[in-house]
């Protein structure tokens, strides 16, 4: 199966600590093993469709462990054939 970018952003409602709930989210993230960037207000991972869908609900269930509710956007780039990688849209502006 090949490889999509998935950027999501959460936004925990109801709740002073955002960041910290985000940061735990991110730590999901991180547990699954795949590659990932963080920007300003998303966080981008590259991986399969199913696998993000995993990781989706892993995410949405964290932050509801601490917050009444939350939004949750979601982009994807899929590719018929070929994986889709970061770099190929990033890798130009990395040091």
């Amino acid at each position: 199966m090949n490889k999509i970018n998935f950027a999501i952003q959460v936004l925990p409602q109801g709740v002073e600590n955002v960041y910290e709930i985000v940061d735990k989210a991110i730590a999901v993230i991180e547990r699954s093993g795949v590659k990932y960037r963080v920007c300003p207000f998303e966080t981008v991972l590259e991986t399969t469709w199913d696998n993000a869908l995993d990781i989706l609900s892993n995410v949405k269930n964290e932050v509801l462990k601490e917050a009444p509710s939350t939004l949750i956007n979601l982009k994807i780039q899929a590719a018929a054939g070929h994986d889709v990688a970061i770099e190929d849209k990033t890798g130009k502006y990395d040091e």
